[in-house]
C-alpha cells in the first residue's frame, strides 16, 4: 500500500515538472518574440538616409549659387517704360540715349535744349524735338551713312523731362511734377501741398506757350472754382504749364 502511494507521488511530481518546464519556455518564447517586434518596429520608425543624400545637398547647392548669381534687372520709371518709340513726340528738356553699335565713341546721352536741338559726334546739331524716337533714329542713320559704312543706331528716351508742369510761389512743396496722368488746376495744387497763409487764391495763373511761340496768361480764381462757379477755369495742366500761387 505504502509503495502504491510512493508510485502515485512520483509520478505527481514528474508531471508538476513537466507543466513547470512547459510554462517557462512559453514565456521564454513569448518574451523572445516580443523583443523581436520592438527591434522590427524601432527599424521601420529610423530614417533611411539615401546612398546618394550627399550628391543631392551638393545639387542643391548649385541650383542656389545659379539663382543668386543672374544679374539683377533694372527697371525704368514707369512713365519712361510707358514711352513706345513710334509714337512718343519728344519735346525740350527729354534725355535721349543714342547708341551707335560698335563706335561706343559716338555713343552717349544728350538733353534736348531749348532751342530743339541735340549734339552729337561727327554730325553736329541735329533737331530732335517734334520727333519720334523711331524718326530721329532714321535721321542719325541717315547722316552717319555719309561719313561711315551701314551704320546701326539706336534712340532710347532715358528720361521723359517734356512731360511735366511747374507749381511755384505759395504753396506747400513748389517744384516740377510729372505728367503721368491728366491733371486738373485743382489737381496740381493738391499735389503741392496746398495753399500757405498768405496766398491770394482769387489771383493764381497758369502761364503757358501757345504752338506759335507766344505766351498766354490763364487766370484762376481758387474760390470761385471750389464753389462750382466758372468750372471753366478748371483746365487740364498741359506739359511746360507753369502755375503761379502769388
Amino acid at each position: 500500500m505504502f509503495s502504491q502511494q510512493q508510485g502515485l507521488g512520483k509520478r505527481i511530481f514528474v508531471v508538476a515538472v513537466i507543466m513547470l518546464l512547459s510554462l517557462w519556455t512559453l514565456a521564454a518564447y513569448a518574451q523572445d518574440q516580443a523583443g523581436q517586434q520592438g527591434a522590427d518596429s524601432s527599424a521601420a520608425a529610423k530614417p533611411v538616409i539615401p546612398a546618394n543624400s550627399g550628391d543631392a545637398a551638393d545639387s542643391g547647392k548649385d541650383v542656389a549659387t545659379k539663382t543668386t548669381s543672374l544679374p539683377p534687372t533694372n527697371t525704368p520709371p514707369s512713365h519712361v517704360s510707358d514711352v513706345k518709340p513710334d509714337t512718343y513726340v519728344i519735346g525740350v528738356g527729354d534725355v535721349l540715349d543714342v547708341s551707335v553699335w560698335k563706335e561706343p565713341e559716338l555713343s552717349k546721352a544728350c538733353g534736348v535744349r531749348p532751342d530743339g536741338m541735340i549734339t552729337l559726334p561727327l554730325i553736329g546739331e541735329i533737331k530732335a524735338v517734334g520727333l519720334t524716337p523711331n524718326q530721329l533714329q532714321d535721321q542719325i542713320t541717315a547722316s552717319l551713312g555719309k561719313v561711315m559704312s551701314e551704320p546701326q543706331v539706336v534712340v532710347i528716351v532715358g528720361s521723359v523731362n517734356s512731360l511735366s508742369f511747374n507749381i511755384m510761389g505759395q504753396v506747400y512743396k513748389a517744384g516740377f511734377y510729372p505728367l503721368s496722368r491728366p491733371l486738373t488746376v485743382l489737381d496740381a495744387i493738391a499735389l503741392s501741398g496746398g495753399f500757405r497763409d498768405f496766398a491770394k487764391q482769387k489771383k493764381i495763373y497758369i502761364l503757358r506757350t501757345a504752338p506759335d511761340g507766344t505766351e498766354q496768361k490763364i487766370h484762376f480764381n481758387y474760390k470761385e472754382v471750389i464753389k462750382g462757379k466758372n468750372m471753366s477755369q478748371n483746365i487740364l495742366v498741359e506739359p511746360r504749364d507753369t502755375i503761379v500761387v502769388p
